[in-house]
């Protein structure tokens, strides 16, 4: 008992409204979102007028000379997994860190999971798949992962995202809605998205700082990378090098952007500019409204 007391106290040290910011993300847009279709495969059965032609089974259709489809059935629960990077580069921020943020993303997001009676499930990556909890439904599962993401160590400060999700996908046993939560400062690893969307849904939310797309004035200073202890010499205080780091983190966001679109996998730019709440709620919102 006293281990659960102590770590509630924890979890009220890092300023989380869970209550006010679950309420505030629309859990019905949300259920629209991923619950509508079906998703687990049911039988195939005769095609009928009306039915969506993306469904139709071609090889069934084939051997028996008529057309068939694919029957699904809907389910009553989602399977949720938040992947979270705890790389040394989401140590950075000015009100608040981007792990800080990142807490509160996916803390919010186990609780509106909760709320709708999903099995909840934790990754924990740096440049390897440190830690992975199969999901269950529960409060004692949500207690299990809220302890994890607390007292977890990250056994590297470098990020290997290519790596990481190249070990999730084959722990995944079943059709889940993954949330991958970094600041996604890594080499490329479009592949093993490639690999992950064509068995689950996969939303990528990226954790950024307004401060890291420009640098105060303040002279020459050492600039050093987090992960790498690497260290070079700047005039912040130089307009040229201020209009060239901005406008380099500027096209980072866009590229970086532009290459999820290409594979269609959806990304929500989360900043301190604005409530992450906000920011989650018009993802959802947006996208139900595409669906209809």
């Amino acid at each position: 008992m006293s281990e659960i007391s102590e770590l509630l106290k924890q979890i009220k040290n890092l300023h989380i409204q869970t209550k006010d910011l679950v309420e505030s993300i629309e859990s019905g847009t949300y259920n629209s979102k991923f619950r509508g279709g079906g998703i687990e495969f049911s039988e195939v059965r005769e095609y009928m007028p009306g039915d969506d032609v993306k469904r139709i089974d071609w090889n069934v259709s084939a051997r028996h000379n008529n057309l068939f489809v694919k029957e699904f059935v809907e389910e009553n629960e989602l399977n949720v997994y938040l992947i979270l990077d705890l790389s040394a580069s989401n140590n950075f921020g000015v009100m608040k860190t981007k792990l800080e943020l990142s807490f509160e993303v996916a803390v919010s997001l186990m609780a509106l999971a909760l709320k709708n009676n999903d099995k909840i499930g934790l990754g924990i990556f740096t440049d390897s798949l440190e830690k992975f909890i199969p999901s269950k439904k529960g409060k004692k599962q949500v207690i299990r992962i809220l302890k994890q993401l607390i007292e977890h160590e990250p056994k590297s400060k470098e990020t290997d995202i290519m790596k990481s999700l190249s070990t999730l996908k084959n722990k995944l046993k079943r059709k889940s809605v993954i949330y991958i939560i970094s600041d996604f400062i890594s080499d490329s690893y479009e592949k093993p998205l490639k690999f992950l969307k064509l068995h689950h849904k996969v939303i990528l939310i990226n954790i950024s700082d307004m401060r890291e797309r420009e640098i105060p004035e303040i002279g020459y200073a050492y600039l050093e990378d987090a992960e790498t202890g690497e260290q070079v010499l700047v005039n912040t205080s130089n307009k040229k090098f201020q209009t060239q780091y901005t406008e380099y983190m500027d096209q980072k966001i866009k590229t970086n952007q532009k290459n999820m679109n290409r594979i269609g996998i959806d990304m929500i730019n989360v900043s301190n500019k604005e409530s992450f709440d906000i920011t989650i709620n018009r993802y959802f919102r947006n996208k139900w409204k595409m669906r209809n």
